[in-house]
């Protein structure tokens, strides 16, 4: 006997969308006499078919193991990678009671089923998924388009409700979209110049891209300026290529009440070619070189004389050559007596070609050794320095000065905030105005410092000083902890004037007269250091407060001018002390001052020296506290504040 159950499930939905398969079985029962079956009949046939689980049909049957059940029933299992579907709600199994063998849940037998409910749970689970897609496609169709039941346009945020997930898609204001400018805003500028600090701020506040062509880093576009504009003045604002005007027009435009109007008539049109061009990352200025007059016969000495490792005085001298090989060379080369040649020595030691081992003389005939230049033991350390000196003819130190600080000056009007406590380093460290300072270092290799006026020289050092903490703390990245801190000020250097200089050397050996650093027995420079004979001899106090060390607690960053040098560390120092450099607690009688004063105390003289000296720095009203501190006749306390070494980035 052969019983023929089919079953099925219709329409069931699948998790991964895909259409539904139908199940179909046969189920064989056989007498307990009955010996075999027909082939046709075979009890472990079971021809099935699944539509969309498995992407190729087979029409050949699978074959199982057969189960029997008291000898009278086999019971065929469906094949592993066929859907079982849980019964839905709405399907109850008969209450008869259980049967005595293992059903398959892909069968129907004894079961009975609630159509409208069966019906229910199909439309609402095959709809589920498809309805969350149309709503998540149609969303896109338009993206700066929403419409409302009622068919009205709305703006600002569209909410879009997916199963489990929440998509919030914030739409373009109409202010962003007026800005969305065709041309292009230019205008020339110079550093430290306070109409083009206007001119910047209100375009940022406007929050209107513009170009700046500064012609201090970009000292080639000058010529533009004045062929465009028939003038060097600065700031000129250009509208694509139309010039616009300078200060004067900005100001006149804005308070005509029609600036964004008129902004998005003249740069409606797409900026044309001839408009001002964008300064290019990488590209030099063509500038034409002038090598030094003794270039060609360093270049023959250094192809000619024995460089080699001596012992000298019990100690190893690398890279080293005698004065006597230098002037046989020098005669052979030039067909002159032996005064000849060392005079030319002494003038290659002068412009810092070489120098002597030991730093004991100038240049001298015979057994004394020198080394050139680029062979000193700590040259190739020095971060200006790039595998070879500069030969050309060096550069007066005052235009070197003056060109490295308005470069660094303009950075800081890019990439530092407005009040110039903090800097954003990483985007100093891509700029192009950064690219060319670090190729202009390379022009102090052999700069002669002696040349430079009192004046000139503090404002030298002092720039030069917050300028290598600039670039020391984007080679080296934040530094932490003592001894990190100690390298960096120690290690960071540049090759200056045919010396080395590192942040302790400018600071305690120049600019406080080669005092020793806090905390070390040692002077920077020792007897017999060239380097010394550039030390100031009576120390200014007011350079700790020009001096940036990159920390949240040092003063802001800021270049000076040789010409206004001392008027600027004053106001420098007026505006440490009044940002929180000192606090004053009358009823504890305690002045807190900066940890600065405690480390270089010595500086500034004893306790009370100090706060007489202070009070001219202060406002009004902590002047006249301390003035009735220190006129009253009691004690008066000197606390000094934790100092906030964490990196003054923004």
């Amino acid at each position: 006997m052969v019983v023929d159950v089919h079953s099925s499930v219709s329409r069931l939905p699948l998790m991964d969308g895909s259409d539904h398969s139908e199940l179909s079985g046969k189920l064989y029962v056989a007498d307990e006499n009955q010996s075999k079956l027909s082939d046709s009949e075979s009890p472990c046939s079971v021809s099935s078919s699944v539509s969309s689980f498995d992407s190729e049909k087979t029409e050949d049957p699978i074959h199982h193991d057969s189960k029997r059940i008291s000898g009278e029933l086999r019971v065929l299992e469906p094949h592993s990678q066929l859907p079982k579907p849980e019964p839905p709600p709405g399907i109850a199994i008969s209450s008869a009671g259980e049967p005595p063998y293992k059903r398959s849940q892909s069968l129907a037998e004894n079961i009975s089923v609630d159509m409208p409910s069966i019906g229910k749970f199909i439309r609402e689970r095959s709809s589920s998924l498809s309805v969350a897609i149309f709503k998540r496609i149609s969303s896109l169709r338009d993206e700066n388009v929403d419409t409302d039941d009622d068919g009205k346009s709305q703006t600002g945020v569209t909410e879009i409700k997916l199963s489990g997930l929440k998509v919030v898609v914030k739409m373009k204001s109409d202010e962003d979209k007026n800005r969305e400018l065709k041309g292009r805003i230019s205008f020339f500028s110079r550093s430290n110049c306070r109409d083009c600090k206007a001119v910047r701020s209100f375009l940022n506040e406007k929050g209107l891209r513009f170009v700046e062509i500064n012609v201090d880093v970009f000292p080639q576009r000058e010529k533009e300026l004045m062929k465009r504009t028939g003038s060097s003045s600065v700031p000129q604002i250009f509208f694509n290529e139309k010039l616009f005007g300078g200060l004067v027009a900005l100001n006149s435009l804005r308070n005509s009440g029609e600036f964004d109007q008129r902004i998005k008539d003249m740069l409606s049109s797409k900026c044309p070619d001839e408009a001002p061009a964008t300064p290019v990352y990488g590209f030099d200025d063509p500038e034409e070189e002038s090598p030094d007059g003794l270039l060609e016969i360093v270049k023959f000495l250094r192809s000619r004389l024995p460089i080699q490792d001596r012992l000298i005085k019990m100690k190893i001298v690398k890279n080293c050559f005698s004065g006597g090989d230098m002037v046989e060379a020098l005669i052979q080369r030039l067909d002159c007596g032996r005064t000849k040649a060392v005079e030319i020595g002494k003038q290659m030691a002068q412009k810092f070609f070489i120098h002597h081992v030991f730093g004991e003389n100038e240049f001298e005939d015979g057994y004394h050794f020198y080394r050139f230049l680029e062979h000193g033991s700590c040259i190739s350390r020095c971060f200006n320095f790039r595998g070879s000196v500069n030969d050309n003819k060096p550069m007066p130190a005052a235009m070197v000065a003056q060109r490295l600080a308005r470069i660094m000056s303009a950075i800081l009007e890019s990439y530092a905030s407005n009040d110039l406590q903090h800097v954003d380093y990483l985007a100093v460290s891509n700029s192009e105005e950064f690219r060319r300072y670090i190729n202009l270092t390379q022009e102090l290799h052999r700069v002669n410092l002696k040349a430079l006026s009192h004046n000139e020289k503090l404002a030298f050092f002092l720039n030069m000083y917050n300028a290598m903490v600039i670039h020391g703390l984007i080679r080296f990245g934040r530094v932490e902890g003592v001894i990190d801190r100690k390298s960096f000020f120690s290690d960071f250097q540049y090759l200056v004037g045919g010396q080395p200089y590192s942040l302790i050397a400018i600071k305690n050996g120049i600019l406080r007269g080669n005092r020793r650093p806090p905390y070390s027995f040692a002077k920077p420079f020792s007897s017999g250091d060239k380097r010394a004979e550039l030390a100031f001899g009576e120390v200014n106090p007011l350079i700790h407060f020009g001096l940036c060390s990159g920390t949240k607690s040092s003063p802001r960053v800021r270049f000076f001018s040789p010409q206004g040098v001392e008027a600027e560390l004053r106001c420098a120092a007026r505006e440490f002390f009044q940002a929180g450099g000192v606090e004053i607690d009358l009823d504890k009688r305690t002045v807190l001052l900066t940890g600065i004063i405690k480390w270089f105390g010595v500086d500034f003289g004893n306790e009370k020296e100090i706060l007489r000296w202070i009070m001219k720095f202060l406002d009004g009203n902590k002047a006249g506290l301390l003035t009735h501190l220190l006129g009253d006749g009691g004690p008066v306390n000197i606390a000094y504040q934790n100092y906030n070494w964490s990196m003054n980035s923004c």
